[in-house]
């Protein structure tokens, strides 16, 4: 018989980086292990990241890795909010394209999940208001200018959740007629509204903003789509309701 080895070990560094393989880490301890034990709901938030993770580097096991990307990124519900280009941003060792595609895929099926799903009653969309109490929550926190669509019926229901068209500064990363309408078109819109954010919390409009818009109500035109308006979403103000309204302000005729 091999002789007992005297060192004891100490739970509270395992997720360390000293244990650097996560061969060294108990089984029961080990982030798969420890999901099917404890249940998804009850694990840390590093446990699930180091799943979707994998693996870690030679000098760094999964766990803290994810621990890592945690503070790096700022916690989770800043994680959430990132995708492909902000992850790797981030030049994290251990963290490349391919993991970061992966994981920008996992955040968005939650996106995705938590939204309003195709077929589920909605309320009309009746003024600018009620955009920005769809968009807000979507805009909230996002750190580069990011383009949505809302597909309506013919009641100006909205058909699904809200479609992301592009991402980037709209003058660098122009938006094109096809990637709005191709949705609308496939789900039998009758009408869109458009919306974008402004980081800067200033929601007005710029000159490559509105001739975007005029370009796209042209198009719309065209194959019969009606824009009904596009919401520019910033911070709530003292004075101001955090939104700007196109149609409200007589930028953009809707109605040629």
């Amino acid at each position: 018989m091999e002789p007992q080895s005297s060192e004891v070990f100490d739970p509270t560094t395992a997720y360390s980086a000293s244990a650097t393989c996560i061969k060294n880490i108990p089984t029961e301890l080990r982030p798969r292990e420890e999901f099917v034990r404890r249940g998804g709901t009850a694990v840390a938030d590093e446990i699930l990241i180091a799943i979707l993770l994998r693996s870690g580097t030679p000098k760094k096991n999964v766990i803290a890795l994810a621990r890592e990307l945690l503070v790096r990124a700022g916690g989770m519900a800043a994680l959430s909010k990132m995708g492909f280009e902000e992850l790797l941003a981030l030049k994290i060792k251990g963290l490349g394209p391919v993991k970061a595609m992966e994981l920008a895929a996992a955040i968005e099926i939650g996106r995705r999940a938590c939204a309003r799903t195709p077929g589920e009653k909605s309320s009309p969309v009746r003024e600018p208001a009620s955009v920005y109490r769809l968009a807000a929550p979507l805009a909230r926190e996002q750190t580069q200018e990011v383009f949505w669509v809302l597909l309506l019926d013919i009641k100006n229901c909205l058909i699904g959740r809200p479609i992301e068209a592009t991402r980037g500064l709209i003058n660098s990363s122009p938006v094109h007629p096809r990637e709005v309408f191709n949705r609308a078109i496939r789900h039998a819109a009758a009408a869109v509204i458009l919306v974008h954010n402004h980081p800067s919390g200033d929601p007005t409009p710029s000159a490559e903003d509105i001739t975007i818009t005029k370009r796209l109500v042209e198009a719309a035109r065209i194959i019969g789509i009606k824009v009904l308006d596009h919401v520019v979403i910033g911070a709530p103000g003292a004075d101001t309701p955090g939104y700007l309204s196109l149609r409200e302000r007589g930028l953009v005729n809707f109605d040629a």
